[in-house]
């Protein structure tokens, strides 16, 4: 799932993930408030499918990252699903406040389109094809 209001690093980040060998879906949620939604199936969300990872920008309308992540991880039905923060902010503060809130980790987004790919192809592997993740468990 990516939780990203930029179009342009929404279609790099699709793009980024269509090139790789893993192939998966990606839901794409626009803001806070829908990223919630979704993963709490609610409304138009009702049958939607359970993430393996999130990849969650902190700059978002409606709820921040920092709203969003800190609901997830508050939450026992969501908490074990990996949240990787990837994001242009580079201040500390929000790294450690990232962490506080339990994100799985933090990467920057690169500048550079080629770096960009490379980043996002490897949370992909990593995420998705290294680790052991949890199956959904009802708590």
């Amino acid at each position: 799932m990516l939780v990203e209001d930029n179009p342009g690093d929404v279609r790099l980040t699709q793009e980024a993930l269509y090139e790789s060998k893993v192939r998966n879906n990606l839901n794409i949620v626009g803001d806070g408030q829908e990223a919630l939604a979704f993963l709490r199936r609610e409304g138009k969300y009702a049958d939607a499918p359970r993430p393996d990872v999130i990849l969650l920008d902190l700059n978002l309308p409606k709820k921040d990252g920092r709203e969003v992540l800190a609901e997830i991880k508050a939450d026992p039905s969501l908490k074990r699903i990996p949240v990787v923060v990837i994001t242009s902010s580079e201040a500390e503060q929000d790294i450690i406040k990232s962490y506080d809130l339990h994100v799985n980790c933090y990467v920057s987004k690169p500048m550079d389109l080629d770096q960009f790919v490379r980043v996002v192809q490897s949370i992909e592997t990593f995420w998705l094809t290294i680790v052991k993740l949890p199956s959904e468990v009802d708590d």
